[in-house]
């Protein structure tokens, strides 16, 4: 392992809600999925014969938002691989080394916290999160940093 310097994923995953947003890394903008997940039934499964437990895993993971950037991305064969480390990895006698690939397969696919952030998808919201709900009281809501941050005009303020 080397030591110090950078790596692929060192350092904090970016964070689409973040104050700061003139980074360079930020160009590329976030990828909005759909919260309904991916219509229709799951590709043809590339690999060679498919177990019943891979199929039940192929099927239910191509019902995701992230399926949509899969698809789009032609990741077919990487989705097909993590279902089958995936089957393999459920076995009581799996490998730890297995479970670690079926970690990185993870993050690498968008099915992890991080690696949605490190991917910079987002899930769009679904109706019940966009109604707004009314505020209980002046203690409801705590102030975000940009709230404390407006300007006074001159003649107010102490």
């Amino acid at each position: 392992m080397p030591k110090g310097g950078a790596r692929p994923v060192s350092g904090p995953p970016p964070d689409p809600t973040a104050l700061r947003r003139n980074r360079p890394a930020d160009k590329a903008g976030w990828t909005t999925l759909p919260a309904e997940g991916r219509v229709g039934g799951p590709p043809a499964w590339p690999l060679a014969a498919m177990t019943d437990r891979e199929f039940e895993l192929w099927r239910d993971l191509w019902t995701k938002p992230q399926a949509v950037a899969w698809e789009s991305l032609d990741q077919g064969y990487e989705v097909a691989l993590f279902v089958r480390a995936l089957a393999q990895a459920e076995q009581p006698d799996a490998k730890v080394e297995l479970q670690r690939v079926v970690r990185s397969y993870l993050d690498s696919l968008g099915l992890s916290v991080q690696g949605m952030l490190r991917n910079r998808w987002k899930v769009a919201a679904t109706e019940a999160e966009e109604t707004p709900r009314p505020a209980s009281g002046p203690a409801s809501r705590r102030p975000s940093a940009r709230d404390r941050l407006r300007i006074v005009p001159r003649g107010e303020g102490g």
